[in-house]
């Protein structure tokens, strides 16, 4: 058999009876789940705090065929809806106050029921709270979004609902009970935690690589009820009305993990809410910074050692650089391990241009919370410099410049050498932004008075780059400024200048000596094999000598002159 649950005027879900829920014996009542229930047999008509249950044969139990997962018990029987069946009478037994018995609300009627609940602002205090659950239930009721025409007055009706929940909770002079907390994650959960949109950029850019900036972002239909939502969320973290050691217990490491996973939403809207509210979290619920912590970095070695993929690294570092900041001295181990396992190798993937600014940020407040850090960043940065992306290396030189302003001098005395040979290199880049850039750090007091403290170290570093720029850089602004910066050794101390230079022009005198001496014995070996050296011969060459030797099976070993 049948029945229909009937919520005046319409009815919303079908149920069946099946054998087990009402005991077959002929007793007249039973205690299920500590709720007592009143049955008869035959008829079977039962009474729920003033609704009927009808239609229901002994023997009988009703399950819900809409959703077979749902069954009559303590946590789903609905106490506000009758069920009957055909024209039996309904007959009242007894009231049994059952609150906990709720389902959620179905789509049928949802304006009507929504419109019935009468305004929070209109009713006593003391009604606050039921009346606040009802509503909280009802806007956890998710929409279709992708048929703009679908449910259009239902959408409307629960975006207004969701607002008014935001003027309250941002009014309410009271704290919020434990059973009101739960509600409130629950139609949180509800609404917010869905499956993103797949990735199908791969499609889009040649060599399979992942570049947002040329990509257009997917905009979630459904934000003008998920803006709503986040704001509700956002004001409840921040009430004072919330008691942080009552909602931990539901913002918990589960909550906050399905939280962390929406920053890779496509939506830029979507992914602010979640900078500032997963910042208001790490804020007031201190039992959890440790695992928020934990929980990003997780998602940082996946995006580099992974998949290379994630639109909400920006928004990450954005809440990691408030969280640097205010890392107590001496730095722990675990924010030491932090910058170099994590932070470090973010300068890896190709798209690091799209979170740079907030990545550079993190790195200055490490090295300016504790400047014994700064060689192992210095390091770091040599370990991932680029070697044929000219654009990510002026981003490198930028920097780097920050990190040297930050940077005290004994600790720059232990990475200057690594560090000057690959500005070296940047000097004499065929890319003038590049050239441009390494020979503006120059331009810096503080990094020219470091230089210039150990210009007996620096200087034989880089004067052969700047001695080839002067005479065959193509670039006139490139040109000009190393001159400027050859000037400034000249003027710090001529002497060693002029020592570095007569050095210089002896090395490049030696160097021009091998050259022609390899050169030489090149055009003898062709000269060799234009005379018509028996093929097979073995050629035998001097190390020390320019003297070519063959050695044939027909004679013994003879030696040609260079």
């Amino acid at each position: 058999m049948s029945c229909v649950l009937k919520s005046s005027p319409t009815p919303i879900l079908r149920f069946t009876a099946s054998e087990g829920f009402f005991s077959s014996k002929k007793k007249k009542k039973l205690r299920c789940n500590q709720f007592l229930l009143w049955k008869i047999a035959a008829s079977g008509v039962i009474e729920l705090s003033n609704h009927y249950i009808s239609g229901v044969n002994s023997g009988d139990r009703l399950k819900n065929t809409a959703n077979p997962g749902t069954r009559f018990s303590s946590a789903s029987m609905v106490p506000s809806r009758t069920f009957s069946h055909g024209t039996n009478d309904l007959t009242t037994l007894n009231q049994v106050k059952i609150s906990s018995f709720d389902a959620g609300p179905s789509l049928v009627n949802y304006a009507a029921d929504c419109e019935a609940l009468p305004s929070l602002r209109d009713i006593r205090s003391s009604e606050n709270e039921h009346i606040l659950i009802k509503k909280l239930r009802m806007c956890s009721v998710v929409f279709d979004f992708t048929d703009p025409t679908a449910h259009a007055y239902e959408k409307d009706v629960k975006k207004r609902m969701l607002l008014e929940l935001v003027d309250y909770i941002s009014s309410v002079n009271s704290k919020f009970s434990e059973v009101s907390m739960q509600e409130m994650t629950k139609m949180i959960s509800t609404n917010l935690f869905r499956a993103l949109p797949l990735f199908d950029h791969d499609t889009k850019v040649p060599g399979g690589a992942y570049d947002p900036e040329e990509e257009e972002p997917k905009l979630d239909p459904s934000w003008p009820h998920l803006q709503v939502v986040y704001e509700f969320l956002l004001r409840f973290v921040i009430s004072s009305q919330t008691d942080a050691k009552l909602a931990k217990r539901y913002i918990d490491h589960s909550f906050l993990l399905r939280l962390l996973d929406l920053f890779d939403s496509e939506d830029q809207r979507e992914r602010e809410y979640l900078r500032t509210i997963l910042h208001r979290v790490y804020g007031k619920f201190m039992m959890h910074r440790p695992f928020i912590r934990k929980s990003i970095n997780n998602i940082f070695y996946n995006f580099i050692f992974e998949i290379e993929r994630h639109n909400g690294i920006a928004e990450l570092l954005e809440i990691l650089g408030s969280i640097i900041n205010g890392f107590a001295l001496p730095l722990k181990e675990e924010h030491k391990l932090f910058l170099v396992r994590a932070l470090l190798p973010l300068h890896k993937p190709k798209c690091m241009s799209i979170y740079h600014q907030q990545l550079s940020y993190c790195i200055i407040q490490f090295v300016e919370k504790d400047c014994k850090v700064a060689d192992i960043v210095i390091r770091g940065l040599l370990k991932y410099w680029p070697v044929t992306n000219s654009s990510k290396e002026v981003m490198f030189l930028s920097e780097l410049e920050e990190i040297l302003e930050a940077t005290e001098a004994a600790e720059f005395q232990h990475s200057m050498v690594p560090l000057f040979r690959q500005i070296s290199c940047c000097l004499i880049s065929s890319h003038f932004q590049v050239a441009e850039r390494a020979l503006l750090l120059w331009n810096n007091d503080h990094i020219r008075n470091l230089i210039t403290l150990n210009h007996r170290v620096i200087l034989p570093i880089v004067l052969p780059s700047l001695e080839k720029n002067t005479r065959s850089h193509w670039n006139q602004a490139v040109q000009t400024l190393t001159l400027n910066v050859r000037s400034m050794f000249s003027d710090v101390n001529p002497s060693h200048f002029e020592e570095c230079l007569e050095k210089l022009k002896e090395d490049e005198i030696k160097k021009k000596d091998t050259l022609e001496r390899r050169e030489s014995l090149w055009r003898a070996l062709e000269n060799v094999v234009s005379s018509g050296a028996v093929s097979g011969d073995a050629i035998l060459l001097s190390k020390f000598q320019s003297t070519v030797g063959i050695a044939t099976t027909a004679s013994s070993e003879t030696v040609v002159g260079s």
